[in-house]
Order: structure tokens, then sequence, then C-alpha cells
């Protein structure tokens, strides 16, 4: 006996998932997209030591480029490892030392992305497409 939601649920879930997170992040990347392309003088948190500008491109990258690429599907399981980099380094550096309250919303996506890395795009997504040919 099956139990559980059928795969169309499942897949269908995983579509408004992803986009849902992805929609959520760009409200993000968007801003700090502008601040790149701006012509300003560029000052960004760099907590690795590569450079704000480097930090800037790299967390551009992932939260506009991932998250546009994970609204499509496209190289889902691939997409996420950018932004869970990002939401890592977000909890763990950026907001070590701040309340937890602070650092929750960085906690929230990490464990979103690694829960699209262990589940993939679903059959609604761009991978699945390409899967087929």
């Amino acid at each position: 006996m099956k139990s559980g939601p059928g795969k169309f649920v499942t897949d269908f879930w995983l579509l408004i998932f992803r986009v849902a997170v992805s929609v959520a992040m760009l409200t993000h990347g968007i801003p700090k997209l502008q601040m790149l392309f701006s012509g300003g003088e560029i000052t960004f948190a760099d907590p690795l030591g590569i450079g704000d500008f480097l930090t800037l491109i790299l967390v551009v990258f992932a939260e506009v480029v991932c998250s546009g690429l994970l609204i499509l599907g496209a190289f889902t399981r691939l997409t996420t490892v950018p932004l869970i980099i990002n939401m890592a380094v977000a909890f763990f550096v950026v907001h070590g030392a701040d309340p937890f309250g602070k650092k929750e919303l960085a906690l929230l996506y990490l464990f979103i992305y690694l829960t699209i890395l262990v589940f993939g795009g679903g059959d609604y997504s761009l991978d699945r497409f390409f899967k087929r040919r």
C-alpha cells in the first residue's frame, strides 16, 4: 500500500516551492544588483577577505542568477550550491556573532536550498526536459 502524496502533487509542490523561494530571494538580490551597476563606490561586507567588489559579484550571482535558474528549474541541484554557500556564509560568518533572530532568515534559506538540492526540481522543470533528450 502506497502512502503519501502522489507524484503529481510532489512535482507540483516542488515547482511552487522553488519558484516562491527564488522570487523571495530576488527581493534580496535585486538591490545588490542595482548597487553593482550604480556606478558608485562599492562598499559591501567582505567576510572572506576576497574584496568587497568580488564578494558583491558572487552574492549577486547567487541571489539573482541562481534564483533565476531555479525559477526555470535549470541545473537545479548545481544552482543550489552557490546559494547554500551564500547562506552558510551569511549565517555562520556575516551574522555569526548576532543574536539568533538576526541570522534566522539565512538559516531558513540554507535549509530550503539543502532541501531543493536533495529533492531536485521535479518534473515541472527544465531539468526534466533536458533529461528526456
